[in-house]
């Protein structure tokens, strides 16, 4: 478990204090995959690097596992450190070092015997699908298996909390998927508890069932990832709920939407999802219906369906359609593009 207790990091810059973190309050439980997402100089990765003591907070005390790491000798920290592993977004590989080479330096740091070494790097290699790979050098590699690399270093000294920075953004999206599956795999099969710093909510949705929203050093909305994604509060969120849900519009279509008037997004959460919960509005004859885009997605389990109407109609009527459909369990948002 990490607990960040009223974190605030200041940093002085052209002699003017700027505040990175302002009164963090952040819980992530063991097991979780917790994705903190935000625009960029939100904080992020500010925060991401106070767990494993590359920065320390102004103020505030950062525990895992029940130590305070504020308390921490330098032994203490040592030890500390073995227990988080580290991924970056650019990788991080030193090119004059063979694949394995890169996987062991942990190991070799910490004075393991060459035999102890030798093992668990050729175990590791098989873990992340880099068996062929093992006597090849960084620029003999794909960004994906680059990566690769770097979760293997990452996992090699068996850590519990596995922190990742933006360990996706310089990958294609169909990298990214393969990426992502092997932190899910990680997470599920070694328990390692999986901190995750991004701007992308389609990685959020794809695989944290937790989330932070930061804005300017500040939490500004955290719940789980359904929770946000069904409901999302501030503004900020929204924005980011949207790019995942526009994105699979067809930009045709998401250009009628804007122009278009009286436009409501519907919003299905797990069993009103299934119903014909828009079929049975129409039957009523309250107002004209016009569907102009459907989907669903899985999110934690449950299915989230949203759709994009037009209802025609006073406005009278509009009101008592839009009633019925919250009775329902279906959110609505006038406009919502």
């Amino acid at each position: 478990m990490i607990i960040f207790e009223n974190i605030k990091k200041t940093y002085i810059k052209n002699k003017q204090q700027v505040h990175a973190l302002n009164d963090i309050n952040l819980t992530v439980d063991t097991g979780d995959i917790f994705g903190l997402i935000g625009w960029s100089g939100a904080g992020k990765s500010s925060l991401i690097r106070l767990v494993n003591q590359l920065e320390k907070p102004t103020t505030g005390t950062v525990c895992v596992d029940g130590v305070d790491l504020n308390k921490l000798d330098a032994t203490a920290q040592r030890a500390h450190k073995k227990k988080i592993g580290m991924i970056f977004q650019h990788f991080n590989l030193l090119e004059s070092k063979t694949v394995a080479q890169n996987i062991a330096i942990p190991l070799v740091l910490q004075g393991l015997k060459r035999e102890e070494i030798d093992r668990r790097v050729d175990a590791m290699l098989s873990y992340v699908d880099l068996t062929g790979k093992k006597h090849s050098y960084p620029g003999q590699l794909s960004g994906g298996q680059k990566q690769r690399v770097g979760i293997a270093r990452a996992l090699i000294t068996e850590p519990s909390i596995l922190l990742c920075d933006e360990a996706t953004s310089a990958l294609d999206p169909q990298t990214t998927l393969s990426i992502l599956k092997l932190l899910k795999q990680i997470n599920s099969e070694r328990n390692i508890t999986i901190l995750l710093v991004t701007h992308e909510m389609e990685v959020i949705s794809s695989i944290c069932n937790k989330v932070a929203v930061m804005e300017k050093g500040q939490v500004i909305e955290q719940g789980s990832v359904l929770d946000i994604f069904s409901a999302p509060q501030k503004e900020t969120t929204k924005k980011f709920v949207s790019t995942v849900i526009n994105a699979e519009i067809p930009e045709a279509v998401l250009d009628s939407l804007v122009e278009q008037d009286n436009i409501f997004r519907l919003e299905f959460l797990g069993n009103s999802a299934r119903e014909p919960v828009v079929n049975e509005l129409i039957l009523k004859q309250l107002v004209e219906i016009n569907i102009l885009f459907a989907n669903m997605r899985e999110i934690g389990g449950v299915v989230l369906g949203s759709m994009f109407i037009q209802m025609n109609g006073t406005e009278k009527n509009v009101e008592q359609a839009v009633a019925f459909l919250q009775t329902k369990g279906v959110r609505v948002e006038r406009g919502g593009v």
